[in-house]
C-alpha cells in the first residue's frame, strides 16, 4: 500500500506546476541569464568577499556578453549582545546586509532592486586574537550565504522573464 501512495504522489507531482528552476544546467533559461551578468566590484575586505562569491555562483561575464550589471552595497555591522555586570562584552551579534540592483545595458534600467541579509552570533571569548579569527570567519560565511540568496533571487528573475516573453 505505501509503494502504490508512493507512486500516486510522483504521478501527480508533474501536474502542481512546480517546474526546476536549473533545468538543462548552465543551457537553460536561468543558467544562460547568469553568463549575462556582470558583477560590479564592491568596496572593501568585505565587499571583495562578497564580489567572489558572486562571480564564484554567476560566473564572470565578459563586457562584450554582458546584458546586466549587477551592483552591490554592504552594510555589515557588529552589535554586542551579552553583556556582563560589569560592561564585558560576552557575546556579539554580525548583520551583513546587502542592497543590490540588476541593470540592464541596453535600456539603463533597473530591473531588480532588492535586498538580502543574514546575521551570525559570535562568542567573545578571553583571547583578542580567538575573537578577531571567529568575526573573520562569521563575515566569510555570510558573504556566501548573502551571495545565496541574490543569486536565488536573480534566478526567479530569470525565470519570470523567461516566461513573459
Amino acid at each position: 500500500m505505501k509503494r502504490f501512495a508512493a507512486f500516486a504522489l510522483m504521478l501527480a507531482l508533474p501536474g502542481c506546476g512546480m517546474h526546476p528552476l536549473y533545468s538543462n544546467g548552465a543551457h537553460g533559461t536561468v543558467g544562460a541569464f547568469y553568463g549575462s551578468v556582470s558583477v560590479q566590484g564592491i568596496e572593501g575586505k568585505n565587499g571583495w568577499l562578497m564580489h567572489q562569491a558572486l562571480v564564484d555562483r554567476l560566473g564572470e561575464a565578459g563586457s562584450t556578453q554582458a546584458r546586466y550589471q549587477l551592483e552591490t552595497s554592504l552594510d555589515d555591522k557588529i552589535l554586542g549582545t551579552g553583556i556582563t555586570t560589569t560592561n564585558i562584552v560576552t557575546r556579539e551579534r554580525r548583520s551583513l546586509r546587502a542592497r543590490f540592483q540588476l541593470i540592464d545595458l541596453q535600456t539603463g534600467q533597473t530591473v531588480l532592486d532588492d535586498t538580502a541579509g543574514s546575521d551570525e552570533s559570535i562568542d567573545v571569548v578571553s583571547s583578542e586574537y580567538a575573537t578577531i579569527a571567529a568575526e573573520n570567519s562569521a563575515i566569510e560565511r555570510l558573504s556566501q550565504t548573502v551571495a545565496d540568496q541574490i543569486v536565488g533571487r536573480i534566478a526567479v528573475y530569470a525565470r519570470h522573464q523567461a516566461k513573459a516573453q
